[in-house]
């Protein structure tokens, strides 16, 4: 039995945790809790090439491909970013890359991040979520690259 969620069902879970906030405060502070519980990610991975263009805070993310899916890692010298990147992997991380690529995540809107983050935040988060959709796009091109080439899947790829 598989119990992955699918996107869209980490999406919802993540609506209906912050549904349970009343203020923004305590939906800030859930997110400073989540950027907390992000494993760290290994100082080798903290280069110059995995940093997300856009940013005004410093966001290292890497990407491995395994058996099909996309597998993320990431972290940030800024708590709240630290935070939104964390919900980012928890909704794409172990996913295919056309999951990846065809996610709309609606859930950054319903929980109210397009309209409560600042302006430079805000082109951050998304930032972010388009260097995720590239890693996937990236890894779906090298993989109908290897199966052209060599007939085979190409299933496992690093992209550090």
């Amino acid at each position: 039995m598989n119990n992955r969620k699918t996107i869209q069902e980490t999406e919802a879970a993540i609506i209906d945790s912050f549904s349970l906030f009343d203020s923004w405060d305590d939906k800030y502070e859930y997110i400073i809790d989540l950027g907390k519980k992000l494993p760290a990610l290994d100082e080798k991975h903290k280069t110059e090439e995995n940093k997300v263009r856009g940013c005004q805070s410093t966001v290292w993310l890497t990407a491995d491909y395994k058996d099909g899916r996309v597998y993320f890692s990431a972290d940030s010298d800024a708590v709240i970013v630290k935070g939104l990147i964390s919900m980012l992997i928890s909704v794409l991380s172990g996913h295919t890359t056309q999951e990846i690529i065809d996610a709309p995540l609606d859930f950054i809107r319903e929980i109210g991040m397009t309209t409560h983050l600042a302006q430079t935040r805000s082109n951050g988060l998304r930032a972010m979520v388009k260097q995720m959709k590239h890693y996937a796009l990236a890894f779906q091109a090298m993989q109908q690259h290897s199966i052209n080439d060599h007939g085979n899947s190409g299933t496992e790829r690093k992209s550090h």
